[in-house]
């Protein structure tokens, strides 16, 4: 345990300052990880979009019943060529989304 003394102002200033509802964790934050990587922050992820949740469930169900087809070997070969070539270009413009947002 650390004590600190500051007078009523600096407290005052602490507390306004202070996003959290606890002074001395958002302090242990503040001093031990001021680049945000040495201590897991305690409020966690931001959640996610759940419109975004859904379209991203639609996805992978629609790349589940591809693959499924592909694998069942109800398409010719130049269906699978055309799923491929199709599957390639989407994975591009993913690298291209996770570029931009690095």
């Amino acid at each position: 345990m650390i004590k600190i003394r500051v007078s009523p102002e600096e407290l005052e200033t602490l507390k306004w300052r202070c996003p959290k509802p606890q002074l001395a964790e958002w302090m242990r934050e503040q001093c031990l990880n001021p680049d945000g990587d040495w201590v897991r922050q305690s409020k966690g992820p931001e959640p996610a979009d759940p419109a975004l949740l859904r379209q991203l469930a639609g996805i992978g169900n629609n790349l589940n019943q591809v693959a499924r087809r592909v694998n069942s070997g109800e398409w010719g070969a130049a269906d699978r060529v055309q799923v491929i070539a199709a599957l390639a270009a989407v994975e591009r413009e993913l690298a291209e989304l996770r570029a931009l947002h690095r």
